[in-house]
């Protein structure tokens, strides 16, 4: 029997797991275990807790935590309502998160008490008038009074008539880095999501016997993409990692045997260079994804040979949701220096950035796609969402790019 799944929901998505492997585990954070049933039934009991606060299908939830399991929670729960989950970056400060929720006219915020550097609970408290924001909740002890406790949404109820989710309603929203003026908040839906992540697991070889061990922010595709909807689109389980600390993810890794493993150029390397390094034990591992920034070629070399990652690919900054990527067999050279081919079912094309004109093989152009993983458009700017695709749904990428004569892309 074959444990993928595609062009379902995200709420589908887990129902499926939750029927075909019950018992399997679905989810680690320190102590705590889920199976794929346990995680699909908290999912249900939270969604029935968000209804009853008012949230329903096309409304914005504005979710500001780090990796732990409310997040995951919420993402299912919210998608078995059609609320769309609003991604929030752990280092937003106070202003930068009023103008999130302005923008998106969220109508609830989910919150915990902050992260080392950054008081979440100061930040919210210095938020002004938002009229849309209706509802408040709080993950951790002592909420404030404003909050509602996150317990209560966990009460028993009668059980919630969940509204029919199609595959292309919005049920995420993630925010632009700005650096083409102010964020933009861009749509996507369940086909977006999910279909991309089958096709990227897909390209990892996951199965159930694979535990992928999560310390990339959830608040961004390489988290909630690559990494949850990548897992579980194919049965394998999470170790979560709330925040990066080189020790803890060497710790996790062995502790739970991980098969694959994730993060940014500076993460691999303050691993490597980590003093206690040596004592771990990482030869469970053997595939994941580096990201976010270049790869260098001697990087990959030392991960690949240190860590036991011989299947490690890289994943190209700048096109979430991602598009091409590299054949986890490839050569070294091709792995680090092309970001690989385009995903099945998607097309891709380098035109010229002023005449539109296809470019061919080994011609620096724009890199346009098209297929299911281009966005519904940005929240609430119809301008913006028109110069991004056009009529044909090509969606400009912004990314400069040229294809060689075998389909590999280099950005």
């Amino acid at each position: 029997m074959s444990f993928s799944y595609r062009d379902v929901t995200v709420g589908g998505l887990l129902q499926r797991l939750a029927q075909d492997l019950p018992n399997h585990r679905a989810l680690t954070y320190g102590p705590q275990q889920w199976t794929f049933q346990q995680l699909y039934e908290h999912s249900v009991q939270l969604a029935g807790g968000f209804a009853r606060l008012g949230i329903g299908r096309g409304d914005r939830v504005a979710v500001w935590l780090n990796n732990r399991p409310e997040w995951v929670q919420s993402f299912f729960a919210l998608a078995h309502l059609g609320a769309i989950l609003v991604t929030v970056n752990t280092g937003l400060r106070s202003h930068e998160l009023e103008y999130l929720l302005q923008q998106s006219g969220a109508r609830a915020l989910v919150y915990m008490e902050g992260v080392a550097t950054n008081s979440y609970r100061e930040s919210v408290s210095a938020l002004g008038p938002l009229p849309h924001l209706q509802r408040k909740i709080f993950v951790d002890a002592d909420p404030p009074h404003d909050a509602v406790a996150w317990a209560t949404l966990l009460e028993p109820s009668p059980p919630t008539r969940f509204p029919d989710v199609a595959l292309d309603d919005c049920i995420n929203m993630q925010y632009t880095s700005g650096t083409t003026g102010f964020p933009k908040g861009v749509r996507l839906t369940s086909r977006n999501i999910v279909n991309n992540a089958f096709w990227l697991g897909q390209g990892l070889g996951y199965t159930p016997n694979d535990r992928l061990c999560l310390c990339v922010p959830l608040f961004h595709c390489f988290g909630c993409v690559i990494g949850v909807l990548g897992a579980y689109t194919h049965g394998a389980s999470l170790v979560l990692i709330d925040q990066f600390e080189p020790r803890r993810v060497l710790s996790a890794v062995q502790e739970h045997r991980c098969t694959a493993l994730y993060g940014v150029p500076t993460m691999f390397l303050a691993e490597l260079e980590h003093p206690e390094f040596s004592r771990f034990d990482l030869s469970s591992l053997r595939t994941g994804v580096m990201a976010g920034s270049l790869c260098p070629e001697a990087l990959m070399v030392q991960v690949m040979e240190k860590m036991h990652l011989k299947e490690m690919t890289i994943a190209p900054p700048g096109v979430p949701p991602a598009t091409p990527q590299p054949p986890r067999h490839d050569s070294l050279q091709l792995r680090t220096q092309t970001v690989g081919k385009v995903l099945p079912e998607l097309e891709v094309e380098i035109r010229d950035p002023l005449s539109g004109v296809v470019l061919g093989p080994g011609q620096e152009g724009e890199l346009m796609v098209r297929g299911y993983n281009v966005m519904q458009g940005y929240h609430d700017d119809p301008e913006a969402s028109a110069r991004a695709v056009d009529q044909q749904g090509w969606l400009r990428t912004g990314d400069l790019a040229c294809m060689d004569s075998a389909g590999y892309i280099r950005v």
